[in-house]
């Protein structure tokens, strides 16, 4: 079995986003970055599949600026076996039908078994990406993994639901989008990172795959949510109802 995992570099969880002050986006300077967290998720569950299931590759696919191969070393260092950056510019937008349309042809010419990736990015929460590929490939697809089982020709998803877990059973080959508590991603060991700086990394161009990623989209202004109020302390519950009924219009 092969698997590519494709992954995204963005803004540490842990950093405070800080918008440009006119408003034209997020100011990036002097800002960590990281995996994006179900990413992670995602090379660690295609990792575990080669050690207990015998898969035979794990390829990791990042689409972004020159500095993404810090991000991809990442995964190679956990246990990805080769990558591949497709370099755009670091002021370029790409978005989820562009990336989706990238990772096609990725996945056309790499003809993997399996494709697991994040269910969305923390940068944009757009949660479209692994659908649209699933869609462009015309293959089943399993979304918000918490657990993941392969079979001989197929592959059993457990995914999280609004009322419950939903176990369907997938063909192969097939997309799988992670949810946050399908497990918990290993830190590399330093000599895996040493490891990981002499496994193969190939650069493309999205022009060499002949994909448009000029931007649909518009982004008109950025801003930051507004500051919480205060909230009131009352003293009984009669107050606490009159209050939600007179000023806040709740019944």
């Amino acid at each position: 079995m092969k698997i590519v995992v494709p992954i995204k570099r963005v803004v540490d969880y842990n950093v405070k986003i800080r918008v440009k002050p006119d408003g034209s986006g997020i100011d990036l300077a002097n800002v960590k970055m990281s995996m994006n967290p179900f990413d992670e998720i995602a090379v660690e569950e295609a990792v575990r599949l080669k050690e207990k299931s015998g898969a035979k590759e794990v390829v990791v696919v990042s689409i972004g600026p020159a500095k993404a191969q810090e991000t991809l070393r990442t995964a190679l260092a956990i246990g990805a076996d080769r990558a591949i950056l497709i370099e755009t510019s670091e002021t370029a937008a790409v978005e989820p039908l562009a990336v989706a349309k990238l990772l096609k042809a990725v996945v056309e010419a790499e003809k993997p078994d399996l494709v697991i990736l994040g269910k969305q990015a923390i940068d944009d929460d757009c949660n479209q990406t692994g659908q649209m590929l699933a869609s462009l490939l015309d293959w089943p697809q399993g979304t918000f993994a918490s657990k993941v089982v392969t079979e001989s020709g197929s592959v059993t998803v457990t995914r999280e639901v609004d009322g419950g877990l939903e176990t369907i059973k997938l063909k192969l080959p097939a997309v799988v989008t992670t949810d946050l508590r399908l497990n918990e991603p290993r830190y590399p060991s330093l000599p895996n990172i040493m490891k990981a700086k002499k496994k193969p990394l190939d650069v493309k161009k999205p022009e060499d795959i002949g994909v448009d990623i000029s931007p649909r989209l518009k982004v008109l202004k950025t801003t930051e949510p507004p500051t919480r109020k205060a909230g009131v302390k009352v003293g009984s519950v009669a107050e606490l109802v009159q209050k939600l009924k007179n000023e806040a219009g709740v019944f």
